[in-house]
């Protein structure tokens, strides 16, 4: 029976093996060299600032491609988490299925960390970091689907992940700050807000901390896909690799910051004894 199974295996690999040489044999004879349109600076370039392809927002104004990207997650993730709780959520057992088990672990993740990071108001800040960690999650996988749209120069583009705009993560860092600033404010009155307008450097950290580690996994992948050399099954491996570290690296580390610094913010303010 093993014998069986481990000869199934080889065949297996034998066509795969042989299929992928097929493929590289023919690009390889196939293959011409495009006419090159732009250089490779002017492509690293629009990928970071996108001032060149611009898609039009219902006939109205040119945007920036990742403002289509953050609409489209944004209206997923509300129909997705609309439809779990009507669906989904009044089903749940006491004995959990898979994705019971999935949400439950996913929650549970979040919530223990705004515990103890933060133990004091803990149910705010377990419920912000689980939304702005499920953003962020989902909104840099979702390069990975390659999306098209039109510019309005007519070229079809990739939609790109909306955390690789530099708006979109700025955004994200000024938003964590104001919520933690009115938090402390909340709890522990004018001196609490103080406290946390020391920290001015925060939402420049959070939101330039964000936006540079996924540039640094687009810029790579441009460079993987305009150089011939390097852009055979190659930029798949990089693009997939990168992109979903990058998705799990950034959403535990804002998930991280923010729940330290509103802990930090929301701590009750320790009562001299008198004796």
């Amino acid at each position: 029976m093993k014998k069986k199974i481990s000869k199934r295996r080889a065949v297996f690999i034998f066509v795969w093996l042989a299929l992928i040489f097929i493929i590289l044999a023919a690009i390889i004879a196939l293959w011409e060299p495009p006419a090159e349109t732009e250089s490779i600076k002017v492509a690293m370039k629009d990928g970071v600032l996108h001032d060149k392809n611009k898609i039009s927002l219902f006939g109205i104004i040119d945007v920036n491609p990742a403002l289509i990207s953050a609409y489209v997650v944004t209206a997923v993730l509300l129909v997705a988490a609309l439809l779990i709780r009507i669906f989904a959520i009044p089903k749940f057992k006491m004995i959990p299925g898979k994705f019971q088990t999935v949400i439950e672990a996913l929650v549970e993740f979040f919530d223990n960390m705004a515990k103890g990071n933060s133990p004091h108001r803990t149910g705010f800040i377990a419920a912000y970091i689980f939304s702005a960690g499920v953003y962020i999650f989902f909104s840099t996988m979702f390069e990975l689907l390659g999306i098209q749209g039109v510019t309005t120069a007519g070229h079809s583009i990739a939609l790109p992940a909306p955390i690789a705009d530099i708006n979109a993560a700025i955004a994200m860092g000024f938003m964590t700050y104001l919520m933690i600033l009115a938090a402390g404010i909340v709890s522990n009155g004018v001196k609490g807000g103080l406290k946390v307008l020391k920290d001015f450097s925060l939402p420049i950290s959070m939101s330039f901390r964000l936006f540079g580690a996924l540039l640094s996994g687009l810029l790579v992948t441009e460079l993987v896909y305009y150089y011939i050399s390097l852009s055979f099954v190659l930029p798949v491996i990089v693009g997939v690799l990168f992109t979903s570290l990058h998705a799990l690296i950034q959403t535990y580390v804002l998930a991280t910051l923010a729940s330290v610094f509103y802990g930090e913010a929301v701590e009750p303010k320790k009562v001299k004894k008198t004796e």
